[in-house]
């Protein structure tokens, strides 16, 4: 199993919307390394459901459902979405600022390449973070 971070504007899709769907397709990426990100999505994995903009924390977690095809939304044929579904919320919302505090934090992809909107996250970080919010990895 694979993780990642997959970040949404809270006012545009949060993760009260993710959990009242259910499942949901991921479009929208017009990046092509995030939407590469996507490519590299296995049915199974797992991602953090990371509010952007002004919250910047990750408040849950889903799961890939569907993987990768093609996005409806881009006229282009070029991106494509995957689906995913709610697994479970953070009991403690972990923000950006309390992971850049973490040294065992430092490579994370979210610093390094703070503006990918889905992101890879290694399995010791993926521990650390659930751990950081009371969460069952």
């Amino acid at each position: 199993m694979a993780y990642w971070l997959m970040k949404s504007e809270p006012g545009s899709y949060s993760w009260d919307d993710m959990t009242a769907d259910g499942v949901t397709h991921w479009d929208g990426v017009r990046n092509y390394q995030a939407s590469n990100n996507m490519k590299a999505m296995k049915l199974g994995d797992w991602a953090f459901f990371y509010h952007s903009v002004k919250e910047k924390r990750v408040v849950g977690i889903v799961e890939v459902v569907k993987e990768y095809y093609p996005d409806h939304t881009d006229a282009s044929g070029r991106f494509g979405m995957v689906e995913v579904k709610a697994v479970r919320p953070f009991a403690a919302p972990v923000t950006l600022a309390q992971i850049k505090q973490e040294a065992a934090l430092s490579g994370l992809a979210l610093i390094r390449q703070s503006r990918l909107s889905v992101l890879p996250v290694g399995g010791a970080e993926w521990r650390r973070i659930c751990e950081m919010g009371s969460t069952e990895a």
